[in-house]
């Protein structure tokens, strides 16, 4: 039956790999929405710093904003950016004084609060464009090797926890003696192994994947205490401190759980486990909600515990059905109890699926254009079809489960192939209808009363023989002096069992597998085990994919009018009047800095940078373009060296010349203008 499904099996894998491949370089989810001086614009004067605004908190380093004039020569101060406020979203750097004209290249590599690497690069010019030769890394962040490498090994971390607490879950709340099963005990035990070894190379990884992409950075102690400063390298060293508590918990779950007899023990570390267990469980899934997209955004403390519950929910349900195909296809047996068990925990895991899932779409999509128009929205589509794909084969696998009680193995009343059924059929139908849970010590006895019958069967022919030589047959010496050296060597009595124990493990597969509600459940199971692999790979890329909310919001930041681009926009203008205490600095600010109504504030400063209160300060504001202005500004003073004006109309978006006239005296008086970016 296996053997018919294991090409779909392998193209559902497969499918999956493509997926996981496909990812790459996944969109970042934090977007430049801003910049000072802006892309590709030009500038009369060499600005002092250059500041960029994203879309969500960053995280920076020294190299995170570099800034390269048209030979490539950096000629930022390669100090850390500063941040301008904005939320940890606006930083900037300084530049060296004295810049050529021509076109410079801005390059920066940051983290985003959900722990994704963002790079980009951009051009603005002084004076005039020019040609330049500034080389920045054609690479994309997170792309390469260590992108492909870290890709893997989140995929696995994601894996490994859904089987290790869904396998565990399985065998606690459904099917106790699984306990006891070796499959059972293997695949969690692997489960806790893969999760552990996967955050181990994703700690290693992460230094590289987030900066300098070179493998050979791996096991670079400073890079690697670098990471550990960060949100994510916390996550992650959480999560190991707390697989060491999973190991405790899957030693005392298939070591003293498993050989406990008594009912009243048995109950009592049941819940002892169930308890410990989920405390463990909630603590692994929250080392991704805290580092990862729920941590950031919308209602983050609401995001977080969702996220919990739906990471909990899918390696119930998802776990649980590897465990379950496990064991119907290496375990003995499974009781049809156990089976319905599953069935209602897989059916209350959908629920908090659904919900939880419902939420989470929201939070990160946010319209139906962003659902059908973004990557991240598209994505959700195909998993959402793969999960409704997945609950429908889920409703066969019911069907199955529901007619497991007409098998007539399950009656205990008589073997597989109907009424007069062996001694070994007989065990057989006992094994299957065996309760799950407080009857360790009964399978026990149906095992071995199986295994006295096998050596009963095989000890005849030699009884028969010693038979023939009390009666003096023809031989019988010989044969019984061939007999003793057998039962005297115990390398061929290990050998006879080894035989009998295979025999007797064929014939109970046989039986197990002849069984057609049982086999039907096993297909069924296993299709759904091929589908959740890819939705399993599907749900990795999508928490490498910026969120479709995130990326409409940047793509309305890059094509949307100018008057929606630009915030708030400072300029200072150098004056000198000429006259006695004539030189100084106007500092001017216009908010919201976009077409439509507008606030002014003009600070004028001495030489010394203090307020200075002078007879008269105009703004007037020309577009030479479209051949507006100049516009005058109603200025009022506020305070000392303090003026301001309320309802600015800025008609249109573009490069608008602001002309600023101090009057310091009666006879001292100059004007001086700036271009700058409006809307």
């Amino acid at each position: 039956m296996a053997a018919r499904l294991l090409p779909v099996l392998l193209a559902v894998l497969l499918a999956g790999l493509a997926v996981l491949a496909g990812a790459g370089s996944a969109g970042a989810h934090a977007a430049l929405t801003g910049s000072d001086p802006q892309q590709d614009s030009v500038v009369e004067q060499a600005p002092k710093e250059v500041s960029l605004t994203f879309s969500e908190q960053i995280a920076v380093d020294e190299d995170a904003i570099r800034v390269l004039d048209p030979a490539g020569n950096r000629v930022d101060t390669e100090e850390t950016p500063r941040s301008l406020g904005s939320g940890g979203a606006q930083y900037a750097v300084k530049l060296r004084a004295g810049l050529p004209d021509g076109t410079f290249t801005v390059a920066y590599q940051v983290v985003s609060a959900d722990s994704h690497p963002v790079a980009g690069a951009f051009t603005f010019s002084i004076g005039a464009p020019s040609e330049t030769s500034a080389a920045v890394p054609d690479q994309a962040s997170g792309g390469g090797a260590v992108g492909a490498l870290y890709g893997i090994a989140r995929y696995l971390s994601y894996a490994g926890f859904t089987l290790l607490v869904g396998g565990a879950a399985f065998v606690l709340a459904c099917w106790p003696r699984g306990a006891g099963v070796r499959p059972m005990q293997r695949l969690v035990a692997f489960s806790w192994v893969g999760l552990t070894a996967a955050t181990l190379a994703m700690l290693l990884l992460r230094g590289p994947y987030a900066g300098s992409g070179r493998l050979g950075d791996v096991f670079d102690l400073e890079v690697l205490g670098g990471v550990l400063e960060t949100k994510t390298g916390a996550a992650l060293v959480s999560r190991l401190l707390l697989l060491a508590a999973a190991a405790l918990f899957v030693a005392v779950l298939f070591g003293a759980y498993a050989r406990r007899e008594d009912p009243k023990e048995r109950r009592d570390l049941t819940f002892g486990l169930a308890i410990g267990g989920t405390v463990v469980a909630a603590g692994l899934a929250a080392t991704w909600a805290m580092s990862e997209h729920a941590s950031t955004g919308l209602q983050a403390g609401i995001a977080m515990p969702v996220d919990v519950l739906h990471l909990l929910a899918v390696a119930a349900w998802l776990g649980g059905l590897t465990a379950l195909l496990v064991a119907l296809y290496r375990g003995p047996a499974v009781e049809r109890a156990a089976v319905r068990r599953f069935s209602r925990v897989a059916f209350g895991s959908v629920v908090v699926l659904a919900l939880t899932g419902l939420y989470q779409s929201w939070r990160q999509v946010g319209s139906w254009s962003a659902l059908t128009g973004t990557s991240y929205g598209q994505l959700l589509l195909v998993k959402i079809g793969l999960v409704a794909l997945l609950v429908a084969v889920a409703g066969l696998s019911r069907r199955w489960t529901g007619r497991l009680g007409e098998a007539p193995g399950d009656t205990g009343a008589q073997g597989p192939e109907g009424e007069g059924a062996s001694a070994p059929n007989s065990t057989e139908a006992a094994t299957d209808s065996a309760p799950d849970s407080g009857d360790g010590e009964r399978s026990e006895v149906v095992v071995a009363t199986a295994e006295a019958s096998e050596r009963a069967e095989a000890e005849r022919p030699a009884a028969g023989q010693g038979a023939e030589a009390e009666a003096g047959a023809p031989g019988a010496e010989s044969a019984a002096t061939a007999r003793v050296p057998v039962q005297a060597d115990p390398a061929r009595e290990a050998q006879l069992r080894r035989q009998r124990e295979a025999a007797s493990a064929a014939t109970r597969k046989k039986r197990r597998d002849g069984d057609p509600e049982r086999s039907g459940l096993r297909r069924s199971v296993l299709l759904e085990a091929g589908i959740a692999v890819v939705v399993l790979a599907v749900t990795t890329v999508l928490t490498t994919t910026e969120p479709g909310r995130t990326e409409e919001e940047a793509a309305a930041g890059t094509s949307a009018p100018a008057a929606q681009q630009q915030g708030p926009v400072s300029l200072t203008v150098p004056f000198d009047t000429g006259g006695k205490d004539g030189k100084g600095t106007v500092l001017l600010d216009v908010d919201p800095g976009r077409s439509g109504d507008n606030a002014l504030h003009v600070y004028v400063q001495d030489a010394g940078k203090e307020p200075l209160d002078v007879p008269e300060v105009k703004v007037a504001l020309t577009l030479k373009a479209q051949e507006l202005g100049p516009l005058a500004a109603p200025l009022e003073r506020i305070s000392e060296g303090h003026w301001s004006a309320t309802g600015v109309q800025i008609p249109l978006a573009g490069s608008w010349t602001v002309a600023v006239t101090v009057r310091t005296s009666d006879i001292d008086q100059v004007t001086v203008s700036k271009n700058v970016r409006i809307g």
